[in-house]
């Protein structure tokens, strides 16, 4: 590096470092976010060789997938009663207009038969 190289960098060096440092600092708070949101949601963690850490498969983890999974066939369940009762309404709404219709046709031609 020469004389003049240098000399061109030092006045930068300033927002040089302090760029260094905020990219460093970023990348610490991304890591401490990505952390807190798999503990918030449940995610494993892992230590630095990739061993797990939390939550450790224990009974509770256990039961609450088992809690869930049953929730989850109850809800399907329940949402499949739900589109066979709109089914049968729409059909019920949908024919009852359709006969309506016939049958004030019908009132009208007796009226003017009259």
């Amino acid at each position: 590096m020469t004389m003049d190289t240098a000399a061109q960098i030092a006045p930068h060096l300033p927002w040089i470092i302090g760029a260094g440092l905020a990219l460093g600092g970023a990348g610490i708070a991304g890591w401490i976010h990505t952390t807190r949101l798999k503990i918030k949601h449940g995610y494993p963690l892992e230590g630095m060789w990739g061993q797990s850490l939390k939550p450790s498969t224990d009974g509770q983890t256990a039961e609450r997938v088992k809690l869930l999974t049953h929730e989850n066939a109850e809800l399907r369940a329940e949402l499949g009663s739900m589109k066979d009762r709109l089914g049968n309404i729409e059909r019920i709404v949908t024919d009852s207009g359709f006969q309506l219709t016939h049958e004030f046709e019908r009132l009208r031609k007796e009226k003017d038969v009259n």
